[in-house]
C-alpha cells in the first residue's frame, strides 16, 4: 500500500498541473466572445430594405448614418472588439430602420397633399357644375 500512496502523491502534482491548464483553456476561450454576426447582419438587411424603399431621397442623413456604424461595427470585429462591433450594429440597424419610417411618412404625406389637391379640385368642379344649374 505505500507503493500506491507513494505514487498517487507523485502523480498529484501533474493532475494539477493538468486541471489548471484546462482551466486556462477554458477561461481563453470564454474571454473571446464571438463575432455579433446577427446584428451585423440585422443592421445589413436593414440598411438594404430602407434602400429599397428610398431612404436615399427621403431620409438621406439617417441612412448615411446607418452605413457609418455599420463601417464601424466592421472595423470593430477587425479589431476583435465584438462589443463595441455589437453596440455599433445595432445602432446602424436603429439608424436604418429610422430612415425607412421616415421615408414611409414622407411618402404618406405625399399621398395626403394628392389627395387634398384632388378633393379640392373636385369641390371646385361641384361648385362650377352646381353654377351652371
Amino acid at each position: 500500500m505505500n507503493d500506491r500512496t507513494a505514487s498517487g502523491r507523485a502523480l498529484r502534482p501533474m493532475i494539477a498541473a493538468s486541471l489548471a491548464g484546462i482551466l486556462i483553456l477554458v477561461s481563453a476561450c470564454a474571454s473571446a466572445p464571438l463575432a455579433p454576426d446577427s446584428a451585423l447582419d440585422g443592421a445589413r438587411v436593414a440598411i438594404s430594405n430602407a434602400d429599397k424603399a428610398g431612404a436615399g431621397q427621403h431620409a438621406n442623413a439617417e441612412l448615411a448614418e446607418a452605413r457609418a456604424r455599420l463601417a464601424l461595427a466592421d472595423n470593430a470585429v477587425k479589431d476583435e472588439d465584438m462589443v463595441a462591433a455589437e453596440r455599433f450594429a445595432r445602432e446602424s440597424q436603429v439608424q436604418a430602420e429610422l430612415a425607412s419610417a421616415r421615408t414611409a411618412a414622407a411618402k404618406a404625406a405625399a399621398v395626403n397633399r394628392d389627395m387634398e389637391r384632388g378633393t379640392e379640385a373636385m369641390t371646385e368642379e361641384m361648385e362650377r357644375a352646381g353654377d351652371q344649374r
